[in-house]
């Protein structure tokens, strides 16, 4: 589900879950709990890519048309946890988008410090207002940190994927690199943040700097979180993820 390796004291974090690296509950609990142990260890940095042809596709909506109610109900929450995690893992933190990075995929290499994405392997961006369900508080505000609010806005509300070239002009990816320099590229990113300055004054830094989302997510997430919980079991119900999931795979 997850595979990892040293390179220099660097850990590099791949997925390797399905085909396309799709967030269901057990990936989303296996992420969170990779990052948490490697923060609290000897790493002194994380590159996290994906395996295939994905860094990752998004959340798996089949799981969620198939679990219903109750598995909205345990996923938001996991979701939530595995960014936020992520995004506050207090050592550097580099993006090897390798492929495809949909959706939560996007909003995973968001939560990086720094984004190296492969040239001419897949496209990145956010769709869950084209599935028909609104963005947790989490998700929306890393991606508004990561981009800036007029590109955040700008991908949220067209739900338009973006190549390599212009997902760096669109703050979505810090540098677009060919497919066989790009972990290299994403290591050497990592030493570079690594050697700016001493650990505990990095994490200290990047507390500060994320000060105004964990803000805003601890006052608003608890008014929230409930509506959008009971909007994404409303589409589930009424067959609108599913029509969605039938269109882009031709699934029955």
């Amino acid at each position: 589900m997850i595979e990892q390796e040293f390179v220099d004291g660097i850990a590099v974090v791949r997925l390797a879950h399905g085909k396309v690296n799709a967030l269901d509950l057990e990936l989303l609990r296996a992420i969170t709990a990779t990052f948490q142990e490697l923060a609290a260890g000897p790493a002194r940095a994380i590159v996290f890519s994906g395996s295939g042809r994905a860094f990752s596709a998004g959340v798996d909506l089949w799981r969620i048309v198939d679990g219903g109610e109750a598995y909205v109900r345990a996923f938001l929450p996991a979701l939530n946890e595995c960014f936020e995690t992520v995004f506050n893992t207090a050592k550097p933190v580099v993006a090897a988008v390798n492929g495809h990075a949909i959706a939560g995929g996007c909003i995973l290499a968001a939560c990086c410090d720094h984004r190296v994405m492969a040239e001419g392997t897949g496209r990145i961006g956010v769709t869950e207002l084209l599935v028909g369900v609104p963005f947790p508080l989490t998700p929306l505000s890393i991606l508004g940190y990561a981009t800036g609010s007029t590109n955040a806005r700008a991908a949220v509300l067209t739900g338009q994927t973006y190549a390599a070239a212009e997902a760096v002009e669109r703050g979505l990816a810090d540098a677009a690199v060919p497919p066989d320099a790009l972990l290299d590229h994403a290591l050497a990113a990592a030493r570079r943040l690594v050697e700016v300055t001493a650990p505990d004054t990095y994490a200290m830094t990047k507390q500060q700097l994320h000060l105004d989302v964990n803000e805003r997510l601890a006052r608003h997430r608890p008014a929230y979180d409930p509506p959008v919980t009971e909007l994404w079991e409303a589409r589930v119900a009424d067959g609108t993820i599913r029509g969605y999931m039938e269109r882009v795979t031709g699934r029955r």
